[in-house]
Formats: C-alpha cells, sequence, structure tokens
C-alpha cells in the first residue's frame, strides 16, 4: 500500500485528492497546522480512513519529523493561503506560506526522504498579465498579486530542487478549479451560493466586482486526477491544466441564475468594493500537454460544474433552515 502525504488536506483540493487516493488504495496521512479551532468540514466524511498528523510550514523541524515517521512515497504540497485578494492585505503571510512553506518542504524532503515524489501546486495566477493567449508550460510568467508572487517563487524553487539535488518534483499549473467545497468567498461559490439564497428568499441580491473578467473554469474532482497523474510519470515534468475554455462572471451569474429560472439581471449589483486593485488579463489554458503525456482530459462541463454547485447550496441551505 503507497503512502502519501498532504498538505492543505482539509482545503478543497486536499479533501477531493484525498477521496481520489483511497480509491487507489493509497494510505493518506493529512498534515494539519495547530489551531485554536480546527475545521475538518471538508473531509469529515474521511477522518476515519485517513490520519491526520500536526505539522506546520514555518516549521522545518516538524516537517521533517512527519517525513521521518511515515515515509511518505508521494508528497502533495496543497497548504496555501489561496484566497488572491486576501494577498493584497496579508502579503507578507502569503509570502511565508505560498513561496517560504514551498522551500521547506522540499528541503525536509531532501533531506529526509530524496526518494520519495513531490508535487507542487502553482496557479495559472502566475501567467497574471499575460504575455499570449492561452497559456502552456513555456509562457512567461507575470504576476500581478502578492498571491501570485509567491506562487511563483514555490514554482521556480521546485525546479531548482529538481535540478540540482534530482529529486522527482514537479508542480502542476492549474487554473481555476471549483466545487461545492469551494470558499464562500471565491467568486464561483460567492454566486452559487447567492443564487440559492436568493432563490429560498434569505437574500434579494448579490454584490460582485468585475462581471467582465474572464476565468478558465473547471471541476476540482478532474483536477486532483492530473496531480495524481504526474506524479506516476517516468520523469518528473510541469504541467498546465485547463479546460481550454473562457467564461465571464457574468456567464457565471447567466448559467447559475438561469438553472432556477430566474434572471440574473434583476439581482445582481456592481461594487467597487469588490475590484481587484490589479486585474489579470485572460487566463485560458493550453493542456495540450498533459493529454498528450498524461491522458488527461476533463470530463466536467463549465454548466455542469455551476449547476452541480448550485444544487449543493441550495440543498445545504434548505437543510441549515429547516432545522
Amino acid at each position: 500500500m503507497p503512502t502519501a502525504l498532504v498538505t492543505g488536506i482539509t482545503g478543497q483540493d486536499g479533501s477531493y485528492l484525498a477521496e481520489f487516493l483511497l480509491g487507489k488504495g493509497y494510505e493518506v496521512i493529512g498534515l494539519v497546522r495547530r489551531t485554536s479551532r480546527l475545521t475538518y468540514d471538508r473531509i469529515q466524511h474521511l477522518v476515519d480512513r485517513i490520519e491526520l498528523v500536526q505539522a506546520d510550514l514555518h516549521d522545518l523541524g516538524s516537517l521533517m519529523d512527519v517525513l521521518n515517521k511515515y515515509a511518505p512515497d508521494e508528497i502533495y504540497n496543497l497548504a496555501a493561503q489561496s484566497f488572491v485578494p486576501a494577498s493584497w492585505s496579508q502579503p507578507i503571510l502569503t509570502g511565508e506560506v505560498n513561496a517560504l512553506g514551498v522551500v521547506r518542504m522540499l528541503e525536509a524532503m531532501r533531506l529526509v526522504r530524496p526518494q520519495a515524489r513531490f508535487y507542487q501546486a502553482s496557479s495559472s495566477e502566475m501567467f497574471g498579465k499575460v504575455r499570449e493567449v492561452p497559456q502552456k508550460e513555456t509562457t512567461p510568467f507575470y504576476p500581478r498579486s502578492p498571491y501570485a508572487v509567491a506562487k511563483v517563487y514555490g514554482h521556480w524553487i521546485t525546479v531548482n530542487y529538481r535540478e540540482s539535488y534530482n529529486l522527482f518534483a514537479v508542480s502542476g499549473i492549474l487554473f481555476n478549479h471549483e466545487s461545492p467545497r469551494r470558499g464562500l468567498e471565491f467568486v464561483t461559490r460567492k454566486v452559487t451560493n447567492g443564487v440559492a439564497k436568493i432563490k429560498l428568499g434569505l437574500a434579494d441580491e448579490l454584490r460582485l466586482g468585475n462581471l467582465e473578467a474572464k476565468r478558465d473554469w473547471g471541476y476540482t474532482g478532474d483536477y486532483v486526477r492530473a496531480m495524481w497523474l504526474m506524479l506516476q510519470q517516468d520523469e518528473p515534468e510541469d504541467f498546465v491544466i485547463g479546460t481550454g475554455e473562457t467564461h465571464s462572471v457574468r456567464e457565471l451569474c447567466e448559467v447559475a441564475f438561469s438553472h432556477v429560472g430566474l434572471d440574473y439581471r434583476d439581482y445582481v449589483k456592481q461594487d467597487p468594493r469588490f475590484f481587484r486593485p490589479a486585474e489579470v488579463d485572460i487566463l485560458v489554458a493550453d493542456a495540450s500537454k498533459a493529454r498528450e503525456k498524461l491522458g488527461w482530459e476533463p470530463r466536467v462541463t463549465f454548466e455542469e460544474l455551476i449547476h452541480m454547485m448550485v444544487d449543493a447550496d441550495l440543498e445545504r441551505l434548505e437543510r441549515k433552515y429547516k432545522q
């Protein structure tokens, strides 16, 4: 039975990856940070099938202890300060976790478990003010937020450890991926939760920022499969993962509201508070390398994804307010 260590296991990606790995017969070790309030909502259904251990990406010694004790075959580094707008108000924390946290994990692996395979969660936000459309593995980075700058460091330090120490270390440059487990602060979930609230009479409007911002949105369940496939290859390589389609926030609203028989124009209000200080341009993936080398294709369409999220939010809110 192979063993996988997953940082950020309590997050959206971590919970889907844990499910996927359990289905493949892995022993899954989840790394969690000691906090005054542990939030296991996304993995509540998995806690009796995984082992949760306390360590911190700020603390190299704790990471070395975990690698020494559990000797994982695969390490998935998904832990991050993952909300782009928050990186403007917390740029130093974002850098500590998203940049230096990566090198601490790589250093722990180099010292304790160099034979393991390492996956780093890179981001399409690294492309920022895009140099070409669509974006592929060789597209230059032009980060436009503290989050993206920190992710660029995490990406390049992974490349450096791979080339300097001959580690099997790869980065997945994932475009936006969503699910019913997405945090409420992210625009997709903000919209689907807002639609559910309006449909149930719990709200009468939805305030959003730039409706023309475009993203390449896919389903998280598809994307964690790509993470695993990257670590099954003969040679370590980085891959762009995305659908190759872009949709605007306006389209997102149209699909979500029409799913429950409403017109988004009656409820959506633009609010200057939700505009970014520096907006990124069109982010859209050229995932042809992943298709050719990994055999990876997204299975869930944009419309199916948004419908799935709206239905999940309706069900959750109905359950909550019936009690």
